[in-house]
């Protein structure tokens, strides 16, 4: 059975602050197959890596508790996690250049057609996007059908390949703790992959290793190099 792909959840999160340039560098001396980001889209149109739309730690107070897509560039420059600049994708993709897939969650409303604009214009780059709001991997499809698409789950469903059969997408993110081989082998049936997440205990790793899963997206790089033999 081959070895599952290594996706650092937000960069190697366990070892730097999630989702920064620090993170995803950390990820990449450690040897990761991947990485795996949220996405959200600024006032003036460019896309931010974080997680939460509501950044913590405000600089200044008239910051404090607004959402990304309501402030600039300008003033989202000002954030720090950890210690560590908010990156944008085009950052990201800088630092890691063409040896990591960057696996980007639309996380924010509206992010399908500037990540879509974006990643059609990257050349030699490995990528793919996916959401929990399958409206927007539809929206991606639809602009730009070559860039290949996956869905997350929290729920097992009664057919395991619905969601991902309605997108024509590829990636099944499945919660970890409900994957058994029934859905690992519908899956594969369909040509899709199935990619665990979040999964940070070796006992767990080893467990879907068995099992046949594509992906392992965890935030403890350096523990599934362990497992893996790497």
């Amino acid at each position: 059975m081959p070895d599952p792909e290594i996706i650092a959840h937000r960069g190697a999160s366990r070892e730097r602050p999630e989702n920064t340039l620090a993170a995803f560098s950390r990820a990449l001396e450690l040897r990761a197959d991947a990485i795996e980001l949220d996405l959200h889209l600024s006032a003036d149109g460019m896309l931010f890596v974080h997680h939460d739309a509501i950044p913590h730690e405000a600089p200044r107070p008239e910051l404090a508790g607004r959402a990304i897509p309501s402030m600039t560039v300008e003033e989202l420059r000002t954030f720090r996690v950890g210690g560590e600049p908010i990156p944008t994708l085009v950052e990201v993709f800088a630092c890691v250049g063409r040896t990591m897939r960057v696996y980007c969650e639309l996380k924010g409303t509206g992010t399908a057609d500037p990540t879509c604009a974006l990643l059609s214009g990257l050349n030699g780059h490995s990528f793919a996007v996916h959401s929990f709001d399958h409206r927007m991997v539809a929206r991606s499809r639809k602009l730009a059908s070559g860039i290949p698409r996956g869905v997350l789950e929290t729920s097992y469903h009664l057919d395991p390949g619905a969601s991902l059969a309605s997108v024509d997408g590829r990636d099944l993110w499945q919660y970890a703790e409900l994957i058994d081989l029934a859905l690992v082998t519908a899956i594969h049936a369909r040509g899709g992959r199935v990619i665990a997440w979040t999964v940070d205990h070796a006992d767990e790793m080893f467990r879907l290793m068995e099992l046949g899963v594509d992906g392992l997206c965890t935030n403890d790089v350096s523990l599934a190099n362990q497992v893996l033999g790497r």
